[in-house]
């Protein structure tokens, strides 16, 4: 049999010429190739560039739909966008009215309230009562008879406690145009001294921690023991007392200090609401001293045989809420008495 030769159409190179075709095809097509890779390049670098922007853009335009869903939580669909949007002005709005409020001295105990839960400051709410809302008399209080006389110690000079100024001398006591709560203690002694207290009960207003620390004035005891929590307001100062600055002439502030509140000066994470650790009582300026009996003085009567010798506040120097008798009570007014006269002096009541 013959060897099979290529027909003449493959060796004319005419149009049904299939095998040149093939061994052009591996030139042609590294060739087509490279062409194609060519000039298909630029068109692939100047496509990138519209992919990011258009990612870029898609991500920008999809960016307030998360931080929408994470600020508020809103559960219905398609409002939440304007769930969110419709509450910032609200709270522009208050807190410019607050700040307002701040300029001119003057805020209700509403907006107190508002600032406090939009500012996040340590109050929460209307938890805290008024004072007005407390009552005089506490059931759980231990009744006795007659009055019962106490020593009670404050700090006029400027002292620092977890951020706040902690002073108070009894000018501040006499400025208030209510009930002041005895906030702050944080030992059993003197805590559970207070929750002894009556209504009508009397005690001295003990400078302590200053550089004259002594007995200045009386005060008396106008509500028993309470959870300690005092009630944020803002009110003017028709009266400025002495020794007040400027700034505090006009506006007198009372914060919120409660043991159970983060940021508070006397903060107890131990006590809680169901079961506060520390009690206040509230108390009224009665009498400031023309004449303060300083320390020097109390310890000398407190000698050996001396009239002060038995004297709880002598014996237990560090108790900042003690108990005096009767029988000190009365050697200790008079002493104010003999030295008020002595001084040709009244006492401010």
């Amino acid at each position: 049999m013959p060897p099979r030769k290529r027909t003449s159409s493959a060796a004319n190179g005419s149009d049904g010429a299939e095998p040149v075709a093939k061994r052009r095809s591996s030139r042609q097509a590294a060739a087509a190739t490279a062409s194609k890779e060519t000039t298909q390049a630029p068109p692939a670098v100047k496509s990138e560039p519209a992919k990011v922007a258009a990612k870029s853009s898609t991500s920008k335009a999809s960016k307030p739909t998360p931080k929408t869903a994470q600020a508020k939580g809103s559960s219905g669909k398609g409002s939440a966008i304007k769930a969110e949007a419709e509450p910032e002005p609200a709270k522009a709005t208050k807190k410019s009215a607050l700040s307002a409020a701040k300029k001119d001295g003057k805020k209700t105990k509403t907006a107190a309230k508002e600032e406090d839960g939009d500012g996040e400051v340590a109050r929460a709410g209307s938890e805290d009562p008024d004072v007005d809302s407390i009552p005089a008399v506490n059931p759980e209080a231990p009744k006795h008879e007659g009055e019962w006389y106490w020593l009670m110690k404050a700090e006029p000079e400027t002292r620092m406690e977890n951020g706040h100024d902690v002073r108070f001398s009894i000018d501040d006591l006499r400025a208030k145009t209510k009930p002041e709560g005895w906030d702050g203690i944080r030992a059993y002694p003197a805590r559970n001294n207070m929750r002894n207290m009556n209504v009508g009960d009397k005690a001295f207003f003990y400078h302590s921690n200053c550089k004259e620390p002594g007995i200045v004035g009386i005060m008396e005891i106008v509500k028993e023991f309470s959870e300690d929590s005092k009630y944020i307001a803002l009110a003017y100062n028709t009266v400025a007392p002495p020794p007040r600055s400027r700034t505090t002439q006009a506006l007198l502030t009372t914060v919120t200090e409660s043991a159970r509140r983060p940021g508070t000066p006397y903060y107890d994470p131990s006590s809680t609401k169901d079961k506060p650790k520390w009690s206040l009582v509230h108390v009224e300026f009665r009498k400031k001293f023309a004449v303060p009996i300083y320390l020097k003085e109390l310890r000398k009567m407190g000698e050996a045989g001396g009239p002060l010798a038995e004297m709880q506040m002598l014996k237990l120097g560090r108790l900042s809420v003690s108990k005096v008798s009767a029988g000190e009570w009365k050697t200790l007014c008079d002493l104010a008495d003999e030295r008020a006269k002595e001084a040709g002096l009244k006492h401010e009541e």
